[in-house]
C-alpha cells in the first residue's frame, strides 16, 4: 500500500517536472517567437528609419539644388551684366572713335586749308609774274615801237631831203600822204 502511494507520488512529481519542463520549453518557444517578432519589428523600424533618412536626404538634395540654382543664376546674372558692361564699353568706344574721327577731320580740314592757302599764294605769285611779264613785254613793245618810229622818221627825213632836192613840190606832197598813212597804221 505504502509503495503504491510512493509510486503515485513519484509519477505525480514526474508529471509536475514534465509540466515544468514543458512550460519551460513553451516559454523558450514563446521567447523565440517573441525574438522573431522583435526582429521583424526591428526590420520595420529600420525600414522606417531608412525612409526617413531618404526623405531627409531628398530634402537636403533639394536644398543643395536650390543653392546650385542660385549660384547658376548668379553666374548667369554676372554673364548678363558682363554682356551689358561689354555693350556699354562698346558704346563708349564708339563715342571715343567718333571724337577721334572729329579730331582727324579737323586735322584734314587744317591740311586742306593749308593747301588752299598754298595754291592761293602760288596763284598770286604766278599772277604777279604774269602781270610783271606782261608789263615787261608791253614795255619792250613800247620801246621797240618807239625805236621803230624814230627809225622811220629818220628814214623819212632822209627821203624828204632826197625828194626835196629832186622836186621840191611833188616830193613834199608825196611825203605828207605817206606820213599820214603811216600814222594811221600806228594808231590802229
Amino acid at each position: 500500500m505504502k509503495r503504491k502511494r510512493q509510486k503515485e507520488r513519484a509519477r505525480e512529481r514526474e508529471r509536475e517536472r514534465e509540466g515544468e519542463r514543458e512550460g519551460e520549453r513553451e516559454g523558450e518557444r514563446k521567447g523565440e517567437r517573441e525574438k522573431e517578432r522583435e526582429k521583424e519589428r526591428e526590420k520595420e523600424r529600420e525600414k522606417e528609419r531608412e525612409k526617413e533618412r531618404e526623405e531627409r536626404e531628398k530634402e537636403r538634395e533639394k536644398e543643395r539644388e536650390k543653392e546650385r540654382e542660385k549660384e547658376r543664376e548668379k553666374e548667369r546674372e554676372g554673364e548678363r551684366e558682363g554682356e551689358r558692361e561689354g555693350e556699354r564699353e562698346g558704346e563708349r568706344e564708339k563715342e571715343r572713335e567718333k571724337e577721334r574721327e572729329k579730331e582727324r577731320e579737323k586735322e584734314r580740314e587744317k591740311e586742306r586749308e593749308k593747301e588752299r592757302e598754298k595754291r592761293e599764294r602760288r596763284r598770286e605769285r604766278e599772277g604777279r609774274r604774269e602781270r610783271e611779264g606782261r608789263r615787261e613785254r608791253e614795255g619792250r613793245r613800247e620801246r621797240e615801237g618807239r625805236r621803230e618810229r624814230e627809225g622811220r622818221r629818220e628814214r623819212e627825213g632822209e627821203r624828204e631831203r632826197e625828194v626835196g632836192r629832186e622836186t621840191k613840190g611833188q616830193g613834199r606832197e608825196k611825203w605828207q600822204v605817206e606820213g599820214r598813212a603811216e600814222e594811221r597804221r600806228e594808231e590802229r
